[in-house]
């Protein structure tokens, strides 16, 4: 049987369960728009320099998470706390441009909007809101192909870091079956994201790892807290200091 088919087959419970229940996932959807705590944007700077040594050119871009949405201080947001971490050995130049609720659509429309420049690094969170947007799955892998394609010919062909699609089937600020579907989602992004990785040598993927715990989540029960955050920066700076030692 050809794996296209395969696949099609596979899914077929999966449809059938969410036709199945669409009134209450609908229900659910429209309880958690109107009962989840709405937290902003975390305040501060979104582009900076600090340290000592060879140049390091980094962009964040991305939502909500990128833009530090569950803490206060963009300090203790994901895009501080790498660029502090990378600046024991080099001069870091630090931008981020994010924006709560952007899909991978709203990233390609950033991308096409900035003026070109170089940069080193780049690192891109996206996907929670493809997901609660329902892009279909041949959009996903082709926007994020896009996004890929602009940051190598616009942006100097950057080391990219794409940051995998958190397990919502874990936010706890969302009931279930809702949360169940919503994480059959998010885990089917990654697959696609996975797929889309392969053979690009400029192109990692960092993925969510840290246990989803109340201290670990923002007060929403959703995003990342401080030290969620600062977990999501020591790996991207691991791999970042680990391919400029492997030059």
């Amino acid at each position: 049987m050809p794996l296209k088919l395969r696949v099609k087959l596979s899914q077929v419970p999966h449809y059938a369960t969410t036709v199945l229940i669409m009134p209450l996932l609908l229900m659910q959807a429209l309880w958690v728009k109107l009962t989840v705590l709405r937290l902003p944007e975390a305040h501060g700077e979104r582009s900076g320099c600090c340290g000592n040594g060879n140049e390091l050119n980094l962009l964040i871009i991305g939502d909500s998470a990128a833009a530090g949405v569950g803490v206060d201080e963009q300090s203790e947001a994901l895009v501080s706390q790498l660029a502090e971490k990378l600046a024991v050995k080099h001069t870091v130049n630090w931008s981020l441009i994010a924006n709560t609720g952007y899909t991978s659509i709203d990233i390609i429309k950033e991308l096409t909007s900035l003026p070109a420049q170089s940069f080193d690094y780049v690192l891109v969170s996206v996907g929670v809101n493809d997901v609660t947007h329902l892009t279909p799955a041949n959009d996903w892998v082709t926007n994020l192909s896009t996004i890929v394609e602009l940051l190598n010919t616009k942006f100097g062909a950057p080391t990219i870091l794409m940051t995998s699609v958190p397990p919502m089937h874990k936010f706890t600020a969302i009931p279930s079956p809702l949360r169940w579907w919503l994480g059959i989602r998010s885990k089917r992004l990654n697959e696609l994201m996975i797929s889309a990785s392969k053979g690009k040598n400029n192109y990692s993927i960092i993925t969510f790892d840290f246990p989803f715990e109340p201290e670990y989540l923002a007060k929403d029960g959703i995003h990342p807290s401080k030290l969620s955050y600062s977990i999501w920066a020591n790996q991207a700076a691991e791999k970042i200091v680990n391919i400029i030692n492997s030059y």
